[in-house]
């Protein structure tokens, strides 16, 4: 059996993964974080899970690696982490009254593979108000969210219609990567 790694410092994907009850640790590494924009959005966001998870493999290619990463997008503007409150304002407002996709890409690295998928869902808010947008930015949640809220948290009250994965939305698409994990030749740890 093999140890899993997730390359990911993010606390929504361990608990996803925790709540699985598999064995397995964190390791992230910094990597620069530029969408490809010769690539379509889910192309783009699972070349970056790759390289997340390509920089960890690197220097431990004993383990399985996952690598994951998630944008926010509206009529094909891309919105990621905010860098300070005026930017999340700007993109809550931009998501009020809109329908826009949240697609997250995973990468799966091993000796014998590399598996890379995205998904992809259809997040719909309501309209908001400037009092609401303004009392939820100073909560500070939405500063380190891509789309600058959080769906599991205090987010969620903006949220009128969801289609498709809502742990995608979360920060990853459980179901379908314990599938896939499920099909690797060498089983992984379990607690």
């Amino acid at each position: 059996m093999r140890s899993l790694i997730l390359a990911s410092q993010s606390p929504r994907r361990k608990e996803l993964l925790s709540d699985m009850g598999i064995s397995f640790s964190v390791v992230s590494k910094a990597i620069e974080e530029h969408l490809r924009e010769d690539l379509s959005l889910e192309k783009a966001v699972e070349y970056l899970a790759r390289e997340k998870a390509q920089a960890v493999f690197d220097e431990h290619p004993e383990h399985i690696v996952i690598g994951a990463d998630t944008i926010v997008a509206l009529d094909g503007r891309v919105f990621g982490k905010p860098a300070d409150r005026k930017e999340a304002k700007c993109m809550l407002q931009a998501l009020s009254d809109h329908t826009h996709q949240v697609i997250g890409g995973v990468a799966i690295l091993s000796k014998e593979t590399c598996i890379t998928f995205s998904s992809k869902t259809n997040v719909q808010f309501y309209r908001l108000n400037e009092e609401e947008i303004d009392a939820y930015i100073q909560s500070g949640e939405p500063m380190d969210k891509a789309g600058a809220y959080g769906i599991q948290g205090l987010g969620k009250r903006f949220v009128k219609e969801i289609e498709g994965d809502y742990f995608n939305v979360v920060g990853l698409p459980i179901a379908r990567l314990m599938r896939i994990l499920e099909t690797l030749p060498d089983p992984i740890s379990e607690e």
